[in-house]
């Protein structure tokens, strides 16, 4: 914008305007000093030419003053101070649905509070750069500026103490009396202090915040100050608010032992960032150059805003935690779907073929839902109950379903990277992985090899017993249309790896809200249970679900995915299809038997068979990469230690690949020989038993 915009603005400025015209015009001259270029040098110029000349126009410098005395009497700075940047609400979905808000509907500039103006005239992260570019000397040149005609009269009189707190230091003290308010209502709430640490909790260090707050209010106003008094009440201030911060940290490690909780972590979160504004506000309070800590606290609060109105933002920060707990369950339900040995390679044979054949009755009761006739949405909610009830089943008798192992596995391979320090903690690293691949090609081999022949053997004696196939001609060409490698199969396995990962996220967050609200406990301690199943059963009972929740959780919720969402997408016009490797597996060999020995000549046959691998590759590969990407997030795994398992896993693939299909031979004979046993201690030494 040119020097005529600038005139035009100086000749605009009317103090005696209309509360939203004022407003108007502080947004249109931070738009004018913004201007469009992002060099925050350009914006310090413009600054500077918008006080040079108001230096040459007394009267626009005279209404300057006024229209900003008029603006402090009318506008609230407090709420800006103290709490522009926090939740109005402490909960989390509160805060959520307020920023959505935030972003559909516009805001009006005819307002009383500077937290609601304040964004409307610096919206930009732009602004806290230029605003931090400003030197002492134009600062200094502003406050001059702002200043009221009585100040500037009463610079020179004798009856001004130059200790005397200004009505800017007024403002700061109020503010921090009301963020400390916050931050003693957040740290009395029963969610947090009764899990704090317990020499946190018996310190007390909220008890004592309002009594240091006041005494530094009356250090501060006290005429004439006190330095050494007011140095010893700043000092007991900031010990009590590092004291607070400690008794709040001491919450994560409850949570961490206790299940997390995103509500809390936000409560958390806001009482740190509280914390930290009284610090700032205290700071500005005690400057020796006020002009400099008020940019410094504006340009801190630009920022602010800007991460008030990203919802994004809020996500992230407070589902990190969140995130890096349930990746940890699923790291703990993970190392049982890892095999290192031979004998754990056989077992895990022998539980995928056992999935295998439970399998096969899961495809014929789909196929006799099919023989049902039954709506979309009333076949997807009954193939989510046979899902579910197949998959729970297979769970209880210690079976193995191969799918569901990647996205579990994958955060039991992520916490193993903090311990490549060196080349050997790599190579340690590799044989994890080699395990992993193992147990995977194990488990579906197990499911698929016997799936078929099961599911061949049943249809078979199904259509000896009923006098025609079990499934019907066009449902048998359906079948092998649908699962042709040459459609849409591979599209469709991606997206179930990517319900196979949902699968997993549920089954981690599902055991984290059991631990979290003591469901364990309840159910081993509470009166009403123990009377109906007794103290031993119940203790029996509270055991066996806090084992399995997690398993319940996972299978449930992938029984009602794979049922219910393609039917649930196919109404809304997305034709995604569930392709589950043993599924179809055994679909295709339902289709082969109503064709009879044909279907080996047919060409959509093999083509259904070729698809297979591919299906249970991206099963595999999709499920475990989502999961393994959240784990390393949740890890804070850099690039760097990526970069060098790539590497390693590279070269054991070229030197060693038979390593990641099957187990090595024991080597029981080239063993090191056990240690020698230990003397026995003295008589002297030992520690008999009472």
């Amino acid at each position: 914008m040119s020097k005529r915009d600038l005139q035009s603005l100086l000749d605009t400025i009317d103090p005696q305007a209309p509360l939203a015209d004022r407003h108007l015009w502080l947004i249109g001259l931070f738009e004018w000093i913004r201007g469009k270029s992002s060099n925050p040098q350009a914006a310090v110029s413009r600054v500077q030419l918008l006080l040079d000349a108001l230096a040459t126009q007394p009267g626009a410098r005279l209404r300057l003053a006024a229209w900003w005395a008029a603006l402090v009497e009318t506008v609230d700075f407090t709420p800006l101070l103290a709490d522009f940047g926090f939740a109005h609400r402490t909960a989390f979905a509160s805060e959520l649905s307020d920023r959505l808000r935030r972003k559909v509907l516009p805001a009006s500039p005819e307002t009383q509070d500077a937290a609601e103006l304040f964004p409307l005239a610096l919206p930009h992260a732009f602004d806290a750069l230029w605003i931090a570019a400003l030197d002492e000397r134009q600062l200094a040149r502003v406050a001059d500026l702002l200043a009221p005609p009585e100040a500037l009269l009463a610079e020179n009189a004798a009856t001004v103490s130059p200790t005397a707190a200004s009505p800017w230091q007024h403002t700061l003290l109020d503010a921090i009396a009301y963020c400390a308010g916050q931050v003693v209502a957040t740290g009395f709430s029963p969610e947090l202090r009764l899990r704090m640490g317990d020499s946190a909790r018996l310190a007390r260090p909220f008890h004592g915040v309002m009594i240091d707050v006041e005494v530094l209010r009356v250090e501060v106003l006290r005429e004439p100050r006190d330095v050494e008094y007011l140095a010893d009440a700043v000092q007991r201030l900031r010990e009590r608010l590092d004291a607070c911060r400690h008794a709040a940290n001491s919450i994560y490690a409850h949570l961490e032992d206790n299940g997390i909780s995103v509500g809390l972590v936000f409560r958390l979160r806001q009482l740190r960032e509280r914390l930290l504004r009284i610090r700032e506000l205290l700071d500005c309070v005690l400057s020796d150059s006020p002009p400099s800590a008020a940019a410094r606290l504006l340009s801190r609060l630009v920022l602010v805003g800007q991460e008030r109105r990203s919802v994004r933002a809020l996500v992230a920060a407070n589902s990190s935690l969140l995130a890096a707990k349930v990746a940890e369950r699923s790291a703990e339900t993970g190392e049982h779907y890892i095999t290192r040995d031979r004998e754990a390679y056989r077992r895990m044979l022998r539980q995928a073929a056992g999935g295998g054949v439970l399998t096969a009755g899961t495809v014929l009761g789909k196929f006799a839902l099919v023989l049902l006739g039954l709506s979309a949405f009333w076949g997807g909610v009954w193939s989510s109950v046979l899902y579910a009830g197949s998959f729970v089943l297979i769970q209880l008798l210690h079976c193995t379903l191969a799918t569901k192992q990647p996205a579990m596995t994958a955060p039991a391979m992520a916490a193993r990277l903090k311990q490549i320090e060196n080349q050997a903690g790599v190579e340690r690293f590799v044989d994890e992985v080699t395990h992993l691949v193992r147990s995977q090609v194990a488990a579906v081999l197990g499911n698929v090899l016997t799936v078929f022949p099961v599911m061949l053997l049943l249809a078979w004696l199904l259509q000896l017993v009923l006098g025609h196939p079990l499934v019907k001609p066009s449902e048998a060409a359906h079948t092998m249309q649908s699962l042709n490698i040459l459609g849409p199969t591979a599209l469709f396995a991606a997206f179930t790896g990517v319900l196979l990962f949902a699968a997993s996220i549920i089954a981690g967050w599902a055991e984290n809200w059991f631990v979290l609200h003591h469901l364990e406990s309840a159910m081993r301690f509470n009166p009403a249970i123990i009377r109906v199943l007794g103290k031993v059963r119940a203790a029996r009972w509270a055991h066996f679900m806090r084992d399995h929740i997690s398993g319940f959780a996972s299978n449930i919720s992938l029984g009602v995915m794979l049922g219910m969402v393609p039917p649930l997408l196919g109404f809304v016009g997305l034709g995604l299809e569930a392709r589950h490797v043993t599924l179809s597996t055994g679909q295709i060999a339902g289709a082969a038997v109503t064709y009879g020995l044909q279907s080996v000549h047919m060409p959509a046959f093999w083509m259904c068979i070729a698809a297979i691998p591919v299906i249970g590759a991206l099963n595999l590969t999709v499920s475990f990469t989502l999961a393994f990407q959240l784990a390393l997030r949740a890890q804070n795994v850099g690039s760097p230690a990526r970069a060098r398992i790539r590497g390693a896993i590279w070269k054991r693939l070229l030197r060693r690949p038979l390593s990641f299909f099957l187990p090595a031979r024991d080597k029981v004979a080239s063993a090191p020989p056990p240690p020698p046993p230990a003397p026995p201690a003295p008589p002297a030494e030992r520690i008999e038993p009472h």
